[in-house]
């Protein structure tokens, strides 16, 4: 079952027992790994992919932490997941193939749990049914108080022995939320849950944007009525101020390599585009000209950029080379888009767009084809993708208050992940 999402106050003991998270989350409590051969029972880049009726049996000993995998294996939208009733053996039991093949089941987890005053210890077993071969073991261990953290674990472990490929579910996603009327940047899992404020003001506040390594955030603020581009270390908790000219100064993303980050600047009157190198400081402009060109973004291989220019009339979005060069158009459909961010393949760009007074989630190919409407109530802003391609993350109002949602990149698959009562914005979803 689901807890209730909600925020904390912040001191130094739990600062530091974020980072403790965050940096345990993104590793395995591996004491034992048994594997099959690699077979994949779902291809996650087939666009018929039909879903694998699993059983996720409760864990001998804890339930909550089999809830947690059950979920979040449900939504990904690759998973059937079998009631409890409809199961055919006790969690305690013996596997034993012949009674799931009966109920159309092709996939079980069993799992065992321990608690002592050092933490928790699951064991878990997957089996193929067809076959019925084990075809994942594993043992985990974790302090007190991280049983979401570990249940993430397992549902990653699951996900990759199924589909070959890595889960998101010890991600973190970085965003803009607002307290009390003053505006701070927040740390939280994939899923809504553990959020902590990183101690970052600002009377305005921009996106913040994740190196690569997951090691610092890049963003905007203004502050002392000056806009600034700033850098947090996720590991010290230090801020540095690196960009402050004249005018607005908004932050893009890195370039492969965390060294160079695109932006934007106003220093010399109009909004226009510039490269910088996050360690000398040193920055050229890449796209000048009369118009307003903003909301630049690097692709993932670096050798496009995607950006939002009224060049055309009303806001549009256009891609370029990494040098500012062959700019062309790629949004033909609504009078206002903005906000462009690329799939981590290079194959998509999520927007938003205005339409019927609102703003929508749209989605796009860099070539211009295949636009796409992912949303249509409320208003619905800022998108990001997963680093796994396969979500996106947004701020919206469609239940009549500004909060975070995450859904499938096809639309489907809604969940908000921030609580009623605690407007966010401006979310930024961490690498794998």
């Amino acid at each position: 079952m689901r807890e209730k999402a909600g925020y904390k106050n912040k001191n130094a003991k739990s600062r530091d027992l974020l980072f403790f998270i965050f940096s345990l989350a993104t590793s395995c409590w591996l004491l034992v790994t048994s594997f099959a051969d690699a077979k994949v029972y779902i291809d996650v880049t087939s666009p018929g992919v039909r879903k694998l009726p699993i059983a996720v049996q409760n864990f001998v000993g804890n339930k909550d932490i089999s809830d947690i995998v059950k979920g979040d294996l449900d939504f990904t939208g690759l998973f059937t997941c079998i009631d409890e009733a409809a199961q055919v053996e006790r969690p305690d039991q013996t596997f034993n193939p012949a009674g799931w093949m009966g109920i159309g089941v092709e996939f079980v987890v069993k799992g065992r749990v321990t608690a002592s005053g050092k933490g928790l210890y699951v064991t878990i077993s997957a089996y193929d049914v067809s076959d019925g071969r084990e075809v994942l073991k594993k043992e985990y261990s974790s302090p007190p108080g991280l049983l979401r953290q570990l249940s993430h674990s397992v549902a990653n472990d699951i996900y990759a022995a199924l589909t070959g490929q890595q889960g998101i579910f010890r991600t973190k996603i970085a965003f803009v939320g607002e307290k009390g009327g003053k505006r701070e940047l927040y740390l939280m899992d994939w899923d809504g849950y553990h959020t902590q404020g990183l101690n970052v003001t600002g009377s305005i506040l921009l996106a913040p944007h994740w190196t690569s390594d997951k090691s610092k955030l890049l963003y905007s603020s203004e502050r002392s009525r000056k806009w600034g581009l700033y850098i947090l270390d996720m590991n010290t908790m230090k801020e540095r101020l690196i960009v402050m000219l004249r005018g607005l100064n908004i932050a893009g993303n890195f370039f492969p390599g965390n060294k160079e980050f695109i932006f934007t600047s106003s220093k010399d009157g109009s909004p226009d585009i510039y490269i910088a190198d996050s360690a000398s400081i040193m920055g050229r402009k890449i796209i000048s000209s009369p118009w307003i060109d903003v909301s630049p973004t690097v692709s993932p291989d670096g050798n496009s950029i995607a950006f939002v220019s009224n060049r055309s009339g009303g806001p549009q979005i256009y891609i370029a080379d990494k040098n500012g060069n062959g700019i062309r158009r790629i949004t033909f459909q609504g009078s206002y888009n903005t906000a462009p961010a690329w799939s981590p393949r290079g194959d998509r760009i999520v927007y938003t767009g205005m339409l019927g007074g609102k703003n929508q989630i749209f989605i796009v190919k860099p070539d211009g084809t295949g636009p796409a409407q992912l949303t249509d109530k409320g208003n619905n802003e800022d998108p990001c993708f997963s680093p796994d391609g396969r979500y996106i993350v947004f701020s919206s109002t469609m239940d009549g208050t500004k909060g975070l949602y995450i859904m499938r990149s096809s639309g489907e698959g809604l969940m908000r992940i921030t609580p009623k009562g605690f407007p966010a914005s401006r979310a930024s979803w961490s690498p794998l």
